[in-house]
């Protein structure tokens, strides 16, 4: 058969192959016959955003949270450039996601003609994709979008582009029924690469040797859904793990095995574990600066490093190692747990890891008696200790802004991957609405928390009538200290001055109400549980506006040291 499609519905039958369910996007006159085509899919939802940067957010939020692919649509010219933003988090952060745009009529594109709305979105998005591309022919739409699709998710994940001019996605086609055929195992690498082998008898070896190991677990680890491995390894090693921000419950906040996540903000039992370790294992881990002190990566050259990544370029850079395996974390710690057996067992310092879980605890404790800080202002260690207790066990929960999420980091807890997300590698104020929206969008029946402070909050609470709209029953809690806290203690400790930095006499709970959601305001500790309560039983997008005072994190300090890194900081054995 060969039946006649538009460019669009082709797409659309590429994009049902991969089984993605989920397209994030504004509605936009050029994009008509892509709109079109997604209505008469059942398979796929669409959900209108309220600004085009949340679309990618939602997209890299359901691969994060799900392993699968989704799309966001963007209109031409402003469109594409709203979308930037949105692309940053999802290509920092290693998550693969398929963003379409589309253009003016081929006739006056590429090169543009100056028309309204003109833009070369293809050069805007190139320094924030892994791969983009215009498509200038319907004919060509299933290889290309496979082909796009192939350069997601392969290596190291990222976001990948596509510029279709409306034409292009109007166009009619006479396709053959078998190139819908096609699995995504036949044009695409769907296995798990295996380590050298001479590499992995190395790195058992230095384990082995070992008499104080450290396992830092990065997005790898999630990626390749290796957390069991990680866990069989901990316990053979008799070892502390160390999660990074995209790790979160590759170790539960229980386990025997957890010191804090996330680098140094976990305090200091994660530099006392860097300190000590004589051997590190660093799995899906790309050392960015969440893991760094003032002499760069906190894996030192004294160290004797194994590091195990599916992407070369991490590999030695920028932390060097001893022995490097460029491989699926999976099969890589499957193949050092069947090799290593037993000697994995023996050697170690008995005392290691208790004394890593008690540094852990005396952390805790001051964490601790800072909740217990019963001032006038609700201080914002009360407000996560009070969050924490009332906690449904299966929610999933999205912690946004700067140092509003370090509070969450410590004292909420993690029995399992895939139910906490930070956005590290851009670090964008804002994203965590759009992000808690995929998530409840992905998992209907869990409970979804947002964690975040009032100035990430102003970025996309507009994104609370997108909530609305499609049921989307998230609860934001906002951190609400009435001023960019972090920027402002910043200003008076470095110069003495405070400039700009206020956000007084705003109602969050007002606004929620006006979008059509549960509003509350809460101004003590005892009222956080039954206004969770509530706001989860109202079975609507929901905002509890938290009055805190601003107290910084007792971590800062150690979070700043890594801004202090400098070429004049490297000496001998850093």
């Amino acid at each position: 058969m060969h039946p006649e499609l538009t460019g669009a519905q082709a797409l659309t039958r590429v994009l049902l192959g991969e089984s993605v369910r989920h397209v994030y996007g504004i509605v936009g006159g050029k994009l008509s016959p892509l709109l079109h085509a997604v209505s008469q899919e059942p398979a796929l939802r669409y959900i209108g955003t309220r600004h085009e940067a949340a679309g990618p957010m939602m997209a890299a939020a359901t691969y994060a949270a799900t392993g699968r692919l989704a799309v966001a649509l963007a209109e031409m010219g402003p469109g594409g450039l709203n979308l930037i933003s949105g692309l940053g988090v999802a290509f920092n952060n290693n998550l693969p996601l398929l963003a379409i745009t589309t253009n003016q009529h081929r006739a006056a594109a590429y090169p543009h003609n100056g028309m309204f709305m003109d833009l070369d979105t293809v050069a805007v998005s190139r320094p924030i994709t892994k791969w983009n591309a215009v498509v200038h022919d319907a004919r060509r739409i299933p290889e290309i979008a496979r082909r796009a699709i192939r350069e997601a998710l392969s290596g190291r994940p990222g976001p990948v582009h596509l510029d279709i001019p409306q034409d292009v996605l109007d166009q009619r086609c006479r396709y053959s029924e078998s190139e819908f055929d096609l699995t995504p195992a036949r044009y695409r690498f769907t296995g798990r690469i295996r380590p050298d082998a001479d590499g992995v008898a190395r790195a058992v070896d230095v384990l082995a040797d070992a008499r104080r190991p450290l396992i830092v677990a990065g997005g790898g680890v999630i990626a390749s859904e290796a957390g069991e491995q990680i866990r069989q390894l901990a316990a053979r090693l008799r070892c502390p793990v160390v999660p990074t921000q995209m790790a979160l419950g590759v170790v539960s906040s229980d386990s025997p095995h957890f010191i804090g996540h996330g680098g140094l903000i976990a305090g200091p039992p994660i530099r006392e574990a860097f300190a000590e370790a004589d051997v590190i294992l660093s799995v899906g881990c790309r050392w960015s600066s969440w893991m760094w002190d003032e002499h760069g990566p906190l894996a030192r050259r004294t160290h004797r490093t194994i590091a195990i990544n599916l992407d070369a370029s991490a590999l030695g850079h920028p932390a060097v190692h001893e022995v490097a395996l460029q491989a699926d974390a999976r099969a890589a710690l499957g193949d050092l747990l069947s090799v290593g057996g037993e000697r994995l067992s023996q050697g170690r310092d008995p005392a290691w890891l208790e004394r890593m879980r008690e540094a852990r605890r005396a952390h805790e404790k001051t964490l601790a008696d800072l909740a217990a800080d019963d001032a006038p202002a609700m201080h914002p260690a009360a407000l996560a200790r009070e969050i924490a207790a009332a906690f449904p066990r299966d929610a999933l929960a999205v912690y946004d802004g700067g140092h509003t999420s370090f509070w969450s980091n410590d004292l909420t807890p993690v029995h399992d991957v895939r139910t906490r997300f930070h956005e590290p590698g851009m670090s964008h104020l804002g994203f965590g609405l759009p992000y808690a929206m995929a998530l409840k969008a992905s998992h209907p029946d869990r409970p979804v928390l947002h964690i975040t402070g009032d100035g990430s909050f102003g970025f996309s609470m507009n994104e609370l009538d997108t909530a609305r709209r499609y049921g989307l029953a998230v609860v934001t809690i906002i951190h609400n200290n009435e001023s960019w806290g972090i920027i402002r203690a910043g200003q008076k400790s470095s110069r003495g001055f405070e400039f700009g930095t206020s956000l007084s006499g705003t109602d969050y709970a007002a606004i929620a109400r006006g979008f059509g959601c549960h509003g509350e305001t809460v101004t003590t500790p005892a009222e956080v549980a039954p206004a969770m309560a509530r706001a989860l039983a109202s079975g609507r997008p929901a905002v509890l506006d938290c009055r805190t005072a601003f107290v910084p994190h007792p971590c800062m300090p150690l979070f700043g040291s890594m801004n202090r890194y400098s070429f004049e900081s490297l000496v001998p054995g850093g």
